[in-house]
C-alpha cells in the first residue's frame, strides 16, 4: 500500500465494505423485527376471530359442536397458523388439523403460563412446545370467558412457526448479499478507474521530477482543466519552481561564463608582459612601464574580486542594522559630486542639481550608499555627451527620499532596459573592450537598494536616461 493508487482502493474499500455490512445488519434486523410483529399481529387477528366464533357456539358449557370443529378446520386450511383449544386447567381439548380427534389430547400447560395468560388476558411468545410442536412458533394465546357468566371456559392457543418469517428473511438475505456482490464489484472498477486517474498527474509529476534531476530543465508538467485544484496547483508550482531553477541554471551558467571571458583578458596581458619580460623580448628600459601595466590589471582583478565578495555578502547576510546610521543625503551626493568635478570639466557637461534646501536624513549604511550614488554618476557621466547635461534630484515623498540621476545621451532600447541591472551586462557590447568596465556597476548599485529594502527603477526616452532610488528617510 506504498502507491497513491493502493492507499485509494484500500481506503474506498474499507469504508465501502463497512458500509455495506452496517447497511445490511441494519437492514435485516429492521426486516426481521417487522416480519415478527407482522407474524404476531396477524396471530392476534385470527385467535380473536376463533374466540368470538368460540363464544358464540358455547352451549351447555361445552364447545364441542360440529360447527366449531368446522370452523378449526377452517382456520387450519386458509391460514398457515394452527389453532389449539386448552380448557381453562391447561389441558388440550383439539387441534385445528384433527378437530376430530388428535394424538395430542390430553397435553397440558404449564400453570405459571396460563395464570400469565388469565391475568393478562394475551400471552405472546416464542418457544417450543414440547409435546405439540417440534419446531420454534410465534405463540399467542387468549382466554375465551362466557358473555353473560364472565367465566372462563377455554383458552384458545393459535401459534405459526419461526421458520416462515425466517425463511423470508433469508431470501432477502440472499438477494442483499447478491446485490452487494454487484455493487462492490462495480465500484472496485468505477474505484480502479478513478483512482488511477487521479494518480495518472503524480506519476507524470514524478517522472517530471526524475527527469528534471537527471539534467533536463525543460521537463514541465501538463495542467488540464479537468484535473483537481490541488493537483493543478502543485503542477503549476512544480513549473514555476522548474521555471526558476533553469533560469537560475542559466545565470550561473553565464556567470562563469562572463567571469572567465573578463577574466581572461587581464590573466592573459600580465603573463605575456610578465613573460615578455622576463624572456627579454621587452627591453629593459621598457620594463617599467610594462610593468605598471601589470600593477593596473592586478589591481582591476583585486576590484573586481573585491566587488563579487561583497555582492555575495550583502546577498547573503544583507546589512546588519548596527551598520545603519544617520546621514544627509544631500551631503553624500554632493561629496561623490566633487569627485567628478574634472571628468564633468573634461566633457563641459552642464550638472543641474535640484535638492531641498533643508538636510534629508536617512538611516542605512552610509559607505554602501555613497557607493550607490558613486557608480549612478559615473554612469551618468561615461554616457553623457560632450557639452550634454546632467541633472541630480533628491525629492521627498510621505516616508521615502527618491534620489534621481539623469544624463543626457543614446536612449536606452526598451528591450534592454529589465537587463541593465543583471550582472556583467553591458549595453553597448563593445564596451567590452572598456578596461574600466566589468559590467558590475548597476549590479552592485541593485544588491545594495534592495539590501535595504527599497527599490530602484530605471527610464530611458526622448534622449533621456533616468536612474531612480529610493531610501527611508529618517526622523
Amino acid at each position: 500500500m506504498k502507491t497513491t493508487f493502493g492507499r485509494i482502493f484500500f481506503s474506498i474499500a474499507v469504508v465501502l465494505l463497512a458500509t455495506l455490512l452496517t447497511i445490511g445488519a441494519t437492514y435485516q434486523r429492521m426486516v426481521g423485527q417487522f416480519l415478527e410483529e407482522q407474524a404476531v399481529d396477524q396471530l392476534k387477528d385470527n385467535a380473536q376471530v376463533v374466540c368470538q366464533f368460540a363464544q358464540a357456539v358455547y352451549t351447555d358449557d361445552s364447545i364441542n359442536n360440529h360447527d366449531f370443529l368446522v370452523a378449526l378446520s377452517f382456520c387450519d386450511a386458509l391460514t398457515v397458523s394452527d389453532a389449539t383449544v386448552f380448557d381453562p386447567t391447561g389441558k388440550l381439548l383439539m387441534c385445528s388439523h384433527a378437530p376430530l380427534g388428535c394424538e395430542h389430547r390430553g397435553l397440558t400447560l404449564n400453570q405459571s403460563y396460563m395464570d400469565r395468560i388469565m391475568s393478562t388476558g394475551c400471552a405472546v411468545d416464542t418457544f417450543e412446545l414440547t409435546g405439540l410442536y417440534e419446531e420454534d412458533r410465534y405463540v399467542v394465546a387468549m382466554p375465551v370467558s362466557d358473555e353473560e357468566t364472565g367465566k372462563i371456559f377455554c383458552v384458545i392457543m393459535v401459534s405459526a412457526p419461526v421458520a416462515a418469517s425466517r425463511a423470508v428473511l433469508d431470501r432477502i438475505f440472499d438477494i442483499y448479499v447478491f446485490i452487494s456482490v454487484l455493487v462492490a464489484v462495480f465500484s472496485a472498477v468505477l474505484m480502479t478507474l478513478f483512482a488511477s486517474k487521479q494518480s495518472a498527474p503524480l506519476k507524470e509529476l514524478t517522472n517530471a521530477a526524475r527527469a528534471f534531476g537527471h539534467g533536463d530543465l525543460k521537463a514541465r508538467v501538463n495542467t488540464q482543466e479537468q484535473q483537481p485544484k490541488e493537483i493543478q496547483d502543485l503542477a503549476l508550482a512544480f513549473n514555476n519552481m522548474a521555471t526558476e531553477l533553469e533560469k537560475s541554471e542559466y545565470q550561473r551558467q553565464e556567470f562563469v561564463a562572463n567571469v572567465s571571458h573578463e577574466l581572461k583578458t587581464p590573466m592573459t596581458t600580465i603573463s605575456g608582459y610578465v613573460d615578455g619580460i622576463l624572456d627579454g623580448t621587452i627591453p629593459p628600459e621598457k620594463s617599467r612601464q610594462y610593468l605598471q601595466v601589470v600593477s593596473d590589471e592586478t589591481k582591476r582583478l583585486n576590484r573586481l574580486v573585491r566587488s563579487m565578495l561583497d555582492i555575495s555578502r550583502l546577498q547573503n547576510g544583507g546589512i546588519p542594522e548596527e551598520q545603519k546610521i544617520h546621514f544627509d543625503l544631500c551631503e553624500a551626493l554632493g561629496r561623490v559630486l566633487i569627485n567628478f568635478e574634472q571628468k564633468i570639466n573634461q566633457k563641459n557637461i552642464d550638472v543641474q542639481v535640484n535638492m531641498p534646501e533643508h538636510s534629508v536624513y536617512t538611516l542605512a549604511q552610509q559607505d554602501y550608499v555613497t557607493q550607490v550614488i558613486f557608480n549612478l554618476v559615473d554612469n551618468g557621466v561615461k554616457f553623457c555627451p560632450e557639452g550634454g547635461t546632467l541633472a541630480l534630484r533628491i525629492q521627498e515623498s510621505g516616508t521615502k527620499a527618491y534620489v534621481s540621476i539623469t544624463n543626457d545621451g543614446p536612449a536606452i532600447p526598451p528591450e534592454e532596459l529589465p537587463l541593465v541591472f543583471d550582472r556583467f551586462h553591458k549595453i553597448d557590447k563593445s564596451r567590452s573592450k572598456n578596461r574600466d568596465s566589468w559590467g558590475l556597476g548597476l549590479y552592485i548599485v541593485k544588491t545594495i537598494v534592495c539590501s535595504h529594502g527599497e527599490d530602484i527603477s530605471v527610464t530611458s526616452r526622448d534622449g533621456k536616461t533616468t536612474f531612480t532610488f529610493t531610501m527611508p528617510l529618517a526622523d
